[in-house]
């Protein structure tokens, strides 16, 4: 099959927001003004006491536990989390102190180099590697107040050597370490999903193949009208699970929906926060839910956040588990290949309400339990193609 090319995509001119807030600190250009209906309001609670926290899973139970009560209580706890909220704060994860506050050294130092010289690692429009903006598609759409690096990580043939910053000088060799941290992160905890859900606990490590890896570090600078702009729009993720850190001492800017309200995410000292991806949700037959999340901006603050996207290899073939379809919990989703998704859901914009998951739902009144009828026609070969030649994900 030949590869489908996206023709040339106008995104019109876009404006560097950290650059705006050196000349313009007071002016929001109307590309960045979010219609009514999207603007962010922050939830109130009375108290503190009566504000929504997501749960916090300390791994160390997990690992050491065996058949230790705690251990048993901690992966409940942990399947309520999956379920309930599609986020948790994992703590006691085994990545070092000195490197979060190393990585988080080195994507503070890009984001503070002159836009010319970030500028030499561009982002192209309907690309996702790079310094830029992503998700861009059209001249009159709203744009987010951030700025991104976003580089392919493993397997290797995802990665633009080109676009990895060699200012300052360390970036790389620290990325590498704490992405192979993370790698072993994600890899820990899907056994302990796993678990939770009564599979063996290399079910999902087993049949991810090469995990496709990528880091995505978001720059928020203040903004002068946070009430008007969103830091990142609407969205759920296409990965497995996403982890993410939040930069030390940055302003609250995470919120996911939770009951049709947007709760702020406070962050954990030390903990990385987790959420449940779109492969996730489809594997698990809508079980284990991923969920809304955007970022909103500060008046005063920056903030930064480092993102980690963990999916199955491009050519697995994916779909809901057959051990999580029976009479009483009837396929929800069709089967078709990582890859497939991963280009339905880098070529469009952030659209919230989980619209890009439309892709695998099965969309008819009867619904079938034979997960193989709903097979893609596509064949492992081309979904390679398209993601080494295209920068996709």
């Amino acid at each position: 099959m030949a590869p489908v090319l996206i023709p040339p995509i106008k995104i019109g001119h876009i404006d560097d927001v950290q650059e705006l807030t050196k000349v313009r600190p007071t002016t929001v250009p109307e590309r960045y003004v979010r219609n009514m209906a999207e603007r962010p309001t922050v939830p109130t609670f009375s108290s503190p006491s009566q504000s929504l926290d997501i749960p916090v899973i300390d791994l160390s139970k997990l690992v050491q536990g065996g058949d230790d009560e705690a251990a048993r209580r901690e992966l409940m706890k942990l399947a309520a989390s999956c379920e309930e909220w599609g986020f948790f704060q994992v703590i006691n994860h085994g990545i070092d102190k000195d490197l979060l506050e190393r990585i988080e050294k080195v994507a503070t130092d890009f984001f503070m180099l002159p836009l010319e010289e970030k500028q030499k690692y561009p982002m192209a429009p309907g690309t996702i590697q790079g310094y830029g903006h992503a998700f861009v598609f059209s001249e009159d759409q709203k744009l987010d107040w951030c700025n991104m690096l976003a580089l392919g990580v493993e397997p290797h043939y995802i990665r633009n050597p080109k676009l990895w910053p060699t200012n300052p000088a360390k970036f790389s060799e620290t990325l590498e370490m704490y992405s192979t941290k993370v790698r072993k992160l994600c890899q820990t905890l899907l056994r302990f999903i796993a678990m939770t859900l009564g599979l063996n606990q290399d079910t999902f490590n087993d049949m991810f193949g090469v995990s496709v890896q990528a880091v995505r570090m978001n720059y928020y600078p203040p903004c002068s009208r946070p009430d008007l702009v969103l830091g990142l729009s609407p969205h759920s993720d296409g990965s497995a699970l996403t982890v993410l850190q939040q930069g030390l001492g940055s302003s609250v800017g995470l919120q996911i929906l939770k009951d049709n309200t947007w709760v702020p995410v406070q962050p954990v000292t030390n903990a990385l926060v987790i959420n449940i991806g779109d492969t996730m949700e489809v594997l698990t037959n809508g079980k284990y839910k991923s969920v809304e999340h955007r970022a909103v901006t500060h008046k005063e603050k920056d903030r930064l956040s480092i993102v980690t996207f963990y999916a199955p290899s491009y050519e697995i073939e994916l779909g809901p588990l057959p051990e999580l379809v029976d009479d009483n919990h009837p396929c929800l989703y069709r089967t078709y290949y990582h890859g497939e998704y991963n280009r339905h859901y880098v070529t469009n914009k952030l659209q919230g309400k989980k619209k890009t998951l439309e892709f695998a739902k099965i969309q008819t009144t009867k619904i079938s339990t034979n997960l193989r009828s709903h097979s893609s026609v596509l064949t492992t070969p081309p979904i390679r193609f398209l993601c080494e030649n295209m920068t996709y994900w």
